[in-house]
């Protein structure tokens, strides 16, 4: 049995709530589809009916074709009376119109979960523009690194740079970081943060976009 997804329950109720004022249109879609769906389906039982009677008259006195008429009608009508319209939900029509219309449905939200992404994004960049800044150069950072002992961001040319500094005078590297406990900062502590490095290229190109 295929899962059901939750886009498929919202699909669900997106077609079948009655007081949804929000999409009358698709409702009235749904409709009209319906009734060319019986439509279609009483012409394919009448030309069946017609084709049986037609056939069963043949071999019968000629006076029997003067009662086609009456015949089609009445088998015509007893056909149709056992029908149920639930069953057109199943037409082949309403199939296509009920998987266009989810199709949609799915697009619009995967666009409207793009656009919330873009925006999640756009935010994050915004709240983190503060952390852009080298604490050594007082610059955009071009290649960030992360401190692993203490977390903290420099560019790495500068840290490498003051770190190299520090060792030809014989003495350990503190953190820039004003109020930073770590006294000794190694190359080895520091890892490139390439996910820092795209949200800045991200803010660039905003900028640039404004």
């Amino acid at each position: 049995m295929p899962k059901i997804t939750q886009l498929d329950r919202h699909y669900i109720g997106f077609l079948h709530k009655q007081d949804d004022e929000m999409n009358p249109g698709i409702k009235e879609m749904e409709a009209m589809i319906l009734e060319c769906a019986k439509l279609d389906r009483e012409i394919n039982y009448f030309v069946d009916v017609v084709q049986q009677v037609t056939a069963e008259v043949a071999t019968q006195q000629p006076e029997a074709m003067f009662s086609l008429s009456a015949k089609v009608k009445e088998q015509f009508t007893e056909r149709i009376a056992q029908l149920s319209d639930a069953d057109l939900h199943t037409h082949q029509k309403v199939m296509a119109f009920k998987e266009s219309v989810k199709n949609s449905f799915k697009q619009a939200n995967q666009e409207s979960a793009e656009s919330m992404e873009e925006l999640d994004e756009d935010i994050a960049v915004t709240q983190s523009q503060v952390n852009f800044t080298c604490p050594l150069t007082q610059v955009e950072m071009v290649n960030p690194v992360k401190n692993k002992k203490c977390n903290h961001h420099y560019d790495e040319a500068a840290i490498i740079n003051l770190i190299k500094t520090k060792q030809s005078q014989k003495k350990k590297c503190r953190c820039p970081v004003v109020g930073c406990g770590n006294a000794d900062v190694k190359d080895s502590d520091l890892i490139p943060d390439q996910m820092l490095r795209r949200r800045i290229q991200s803010y660039k190109r905003q900028n640039n976009r404004t």
